[in-house]
């Protein structure tokens, strides 16, 4: 079988090694990557498991051997991702796209085994939507207080959402019968090129961590920051060790969380305190953190600092981030401690994501609830807006490569995207495998460009001169976010944060050029 991926975990390590079989069912893991001692073996391959759980054992210059034998699955359900679990739905596009949302904060799974019928479902569903989108099931937290930015909610016509979606609901779950009425349908497994990788899985050290953001500094560090608690962290992955940092309380008795980490100029970090209302530097080189508040005529309790970008702060002294909570761009001098406001859309308006600056400091805009990327002028503050060619797109996260080309995920479009900002033009890929819809994207060093299915696991891997695409299945169920490509290896490294599986992954692909002995 081709395809699977198989891992091993050493015992009482907190790294586990996955590789995956070829087209003739061979697997070998790299010498250099299992260390002599004891190993549970374990794979993914969606509609098998393994047939006995191996345990295999690890001697100084011999070659190890097991073949494993797999068998049906069981428990076919407790494979699925959520794409899956998505396509497998009866329903209209709307209606699925209707309860996407739930899959942020847990697995679609929960809702599909849940036995709640629509009374039942109408208070779960109410009870969720005040949750925000750092909760998860180990670390629930209340959004203090409704955005603005979308303005006034009717009360009865959000009551008959909740409805339709608790209808819906009930008819996918087993409230009305013990057996699920329709079919499961699964993805297939990788194939040729997707199968010639390696992935590292680093354990953090609670299980509430959230690693939502994952970058990876010039001198190989890891950091990461944590969604739902007020940790900064960094990981060696030369020894699996990890070091956490307390970031201040701005707000104590509001939801705590980081979710944007970002560098600076001099690779110091910079992170969005979300619900605290705030952004904050770390020093890399004195552990200190600096922190900046949003004045209290901006600092009300619907506030939320998702983002922050200080890439290009050294042009000008300023940063930009963005408020979830009113859905507007601001910008930080950093000498004065001064705040300016951006507004892109009057009330009601649209989600606005992120903001990517340019070299020379000027804003750009991605709108998730929107079609279009906006340019705040650094200098005049003059705002300009370039539509998409897809309609829908939701334009969400990226970033500016060296050749001022803003990348980014179109989330509603299940594409990624790209806009030139010297010619001014869009080119778009769709993402090869219907069900990814990219969150973020990335550049690498060599042109290749690099994404996440936030819902059906696999990393996308596109060659934009050819439009090629290569998709990676990771090793387990991951909530994918952010996505980092390490350029100064040979060849590049993928990383990504398991956001609700408490890890770190890395993926390192072996391109022909790369020759591996193996054990």
């Amino acid at each position: 079988m081709e395809g699977v991926l198989v891992s091993a975990k050493k015992s009482g390590s907190t790294l586990t090694v996955t590789i995956v079989s070829d087209e003739e069912g061979r697997y070998a893991f790299p010498r250099t990557r299992l260390d002599p001692g004891q190993y549970i073996l374990s794979i993914r391959a969606t509609g098998y498991d393994l047939d006995v759980d191996p345990s295999v054992s690890i001697v100084e210059q011999k070659t190890t051997t097991a073949d494993l034998k797999l068998r049906k699955a069981r428990d076919l359900a407790a494979q699925l991702s959520n794409a899956e679990w998505l396509d497998s739905f009866p329903g209209s596009d709307e209606q699925k796209a209707s309860i996407r949302g739930c899959a942020h904060c847990h697995t679609l799974e929960r809702v599909a085994r849940s036995k709640h019928d629509v009374p039942a479902l109408v208070s779960v569903v109410e009870r969720m939507s005040g949750y925000p989108p750092l909760a998860f099931p180990l670390m629930p937290q209340r959004t203090p207080s409704p955005r603005v930015g979308g303005g006034t909610v009717d009360p009865e016509r959000q009551q008959q959402a909740w409805r339709r979606q608790a209808e819906y609901l009930s008819s996918l779950n087993l409230s009305s019968t013990p057996h699920w009425n329709y079919a499961f349908k699964t993805l297939p497994r990788p194939k040729g090129e997707a199968t010639r990788v390696v992935y590292t899985e680093y354990d953090l050290p609670q299980r509430t961590r959230q690693p939502h953001d994952v970058i990876v500094d010039s001198e190989g560090m890891v950091w990461y920051a944590s969604f739902g608690e007020q940790i900064l962290g960094k990981l060696d992955p030369k020894t699996g060790r990890v070091t956490e940092y307390e970031v201040p309380v701005l707000k104590p008795r509001a939801p705590k969380g980081i979710l944007a980490l970002r560098f600076d100029e001099d690779e110091n970090l910079w992170l969005g305190l979300q619900f605290q209302g705030g952004i904050a530097k770390f020093d890399r080189r004195t552990e200190k953190f600096q922190m900046w508040s949003l004045p209290p005529e901006l600092n009300g309790d619907h506030v939320q600092i998702n983002q922050v970008s200080p890439d290009r702060h050294q042009v000008d002294g300023k940063v930009w981030f963005q408020d979830a909570g009113t859905y507007t761009i601001l910008r930080l001098d950093v000498a004065s401690g001064k705040f300016e406001v951006f507004e892109p859309y009057k009330i009601p308006r649209p989600n606005v994501y992120d903001v990517i600056p340019d070299s020379m400091n000027n804003g750009f805009v991605l709108p998730l609830g929107g079609e279009e990327i906006f340019r705040i002028d650094a200098k005049t503050g003059a705002i300009t807006a370039f539509k998409t060619p897809t309609r829908g797109s939701g334009p969400r996260r990226g970033m500016m490569d060296a050749m001022e080309r803003l990348w980014f995920g179109e989330n509603r479009a299940d594409r990624i995207g790209m806009f030139d900002t010297r010619t001014r033009s869009f080119q778009e890929w769709a993402a090869p495998t219907p069900g990814a819809w990219p969150y973020d994207v990335t550049a690498d060093r060599n042109g290749d460009v690099w994404s996440g299915g936030e819902y059906n696991d696999r990393i996308l891997r596109l060659d934009p001169r050819t439009g090629r695409f290569i998709e990676y299945l990771l090793p387990r169920q991951t909530n994918v976010r952010r996505v980092f490509v390490q350029n100064s290896t040979t060849p590049v490294t993928f990383w990504v944060g398991n956001n609700h599986g408490a890890s770190i992954v890395k993926l390192e692909p072996l391109d022909r050029t790369a020759t591996t002995a193996g054990r």
